[in-house]
């Protein structure tokens, strides 16, 4: 290659957004992050006095375009990428603008929206059309909740944009839904391979107003000219990887062959195989199992678990009574705290919304009956304790469904600098734990725009530069004798709260 390279990923998570400048010279693949910004919910007056969670998606694009501005300082791009969370969305009216802020997938609207789909239709008939796991923050029912309210917005509404789909067409002016991300919304077939219309007509949610489905390494169109004020950045190829940002990051696992494991690990978690074809069975549905879409047709079969979040709302709730800490102080508290006293898990719905988290979990372990963590590093132990062992509660499920073992266990993403929770997985698991690349989703955004142009022609060929370019760290099993009966524990403390 006689010219190195230069695309952008702008990867958006729920606690900030990065935007990272790839440069590839045609054998490795560098990093250099040019604009970071925090993100997070903002809270609105709702009709009937309750305050509604939303995302400052105005906010968002701004950012994006000062990103792609200061981006294109660094010469000229081949290609831009975004990702995002998923399940959240947006909506336009019949000329294609805005309507209103979309609602942060932690809004209380969807407190009671399961019973109530499962009265419109059976969970076993949603699972069966869908293949997707059951959460109340599922897309699926913040549209029904949507209905329930006759909510003006749905009923004027001609477009439905998840919202990476949205920034795309704010860059592009074309209106469609990227694979990976549709999938998340529990409002899409995998069998089919489309949109899962007689479930939206069962839960009288307006099935015309989803639009065409795209594949990761779409080119979805040029960056519009106006939009980037002081940069010649106009007609850059915008690119659609795999816009759930968790798809993105299983795309940069650096795996061989196909027998492991992952976990994508930031403010949540989730814990995974990659396959060629979606597990709709009886056994996924009874264990909540999920289907959502990857890179080359794959599907990422795996478990949402509540991830740091969980440490990320202790570090909020003690910052804002004027007690801060790194989360490298945090982490350093819970190493010195004493080893599985108190085991909780991270999945009790106690813990999904904002809220002090210190006493949740502290209230978490006095009614089951455990030994109350009294000082921070031990309510940041229990956090981090607990998910490891929900890791290998969830991967003993995943191994019996896919019927081999899986090893290793890839970490990616964010959770890799989290060294302790590293080692506590290899300890619970009795797996031997590879971490790394932090970067997981931008570089997964990245290698898939790199496939889209033809740099790289294949998914095992991104994951080979990923090797090239990007260390991992490895994890052996310790003490694995206390971790099995710490499991014992866990596994009785779930059954006996159903």
């Amino acid at each position: 290659m006689s010219k190195p390279l230069n695309y952008l990923a702008l990867d958006l998570g729920a606690e900030s957004g990065r935007a990272i400048l790839g440069r590839y010279d045609g054998e490795s693949l560098s990093l250099t992050e040019v604009h970071r910004f925090s993100n997070g919910p903002v809270r609105l007056p709702d009709r009937g006095g309750r305050h509604s969670l939303h995302w400052d998606v105005l906010r968002l694009w701004g950012e994006i375009q000062r990103a792609i501005a200061v981006a294109g300082q660094f010469g000229a791009l081949a290609g831009i990428g975004l990702d995002t969370w998923g399940v959240d969305f947006c909506l336009l009216d019949r000329q294609d603008r805005l309507i209103g802020n979309p609602y942060h997938y932690r809004d209380d609207r969807t407190d009671g929206m399961l019973d109530e789909a499962f009265k419109r239709v059976p969970r076993e008939r949603i699972f069966a059309q869908t293949g997707i796991q059951f959460m109340q923050i599922n897309t699926l029912y913040q549209l029904l909740a949507m209905v329930v309210d006759e909510s003006p917005a749905l009923q004027s509404a001609a477009t439905f944009l998840t919202m990476p789909d949205l920034f795309n067409y704010w860059l592009t002016g074309r209106t469609a839904c990227e694979f990976s991300n549709a999938t998340t919304t529990q409002c899409y077939d995998p069998l089919r391979r489309a949109w899962a219309t007689p479930l939206l007509e069962g839960m009288s949610i307006p099935a015309g107003i989803f639009p065409e489905i795209v594949l990761p390494g779409t080119v979805l169109g040029r960056l519009a000219p106006g939009l980037i004020d002081g940069t010649d950045v106009a007609g850059v190829p915008i690119i659609a990887p795999a816009c759930h940002d968790t798809g993105s990051a299983v795309a940069a696992v650096p795996a061989v062959g196909a027998n492991f494991a992952w976990i994508s690990s930031g403010t949540w978690s989730v814990l995974g195989a990659e396959l060629p074809e979606a597990v709709i069975t009886p056994e996924s549905l009874a264990n909540n199992f999920t289907n959502e879409g990857g890179v080359g047709g794959t599907f990422r079969f795996s478990k949402n678990i509540m991830g740091l979040w969980l440490v990320q709302e202790c570090r909020r709730t003690w910052a804002s009574a004027g007690e801060a800490h790194s989360y490298d102080e945090l982490t350093h508290m819970a190493a010195d705290a004493p080893a599985l006293k108190a085991i909780v898990d991270p999945d009790d719905g106690d813990f999904l919304k904002p809220g002090d988290m210190p006493a949740r979990i502290r209230a978490f372990c006095a009614r089951t009956g455990q030994p109350v963590p009294e000082t921070k590093g031990q309510v940041i132990r229990a956090a981090l304790e607990g998910i490891a062992l929900k890791y290998r509660f969830q991967l003993e499920r995943l191994e019996r469904m896919v019927g081999r073992c899986l090893e290793p266990i890839h970490i990616v993403g964010g959770g890799t600098q989290n060294r302790l929770l590293s080692q506590f997985t290899a300890d619970a698991t009795g797996r031997e734990v590879l971490t790394g690349p932090i970067e997981a989703t931008a570089i997964g955004n990245l290698v898939v725009q790199l496939m889209a142009t033809g740099a790289l022609g294949s998914l095992a060929e991104a994951r080979a530069l990923v090797r090239r370019s990007f260390a991992t760290e490895s994890y052996n099993p310790q003490h694995t004798g206390r971790w099995d009966e710490a499991y014992g524990r866990f596994c009785h403390l779930s059954r006996s709260r159903g």
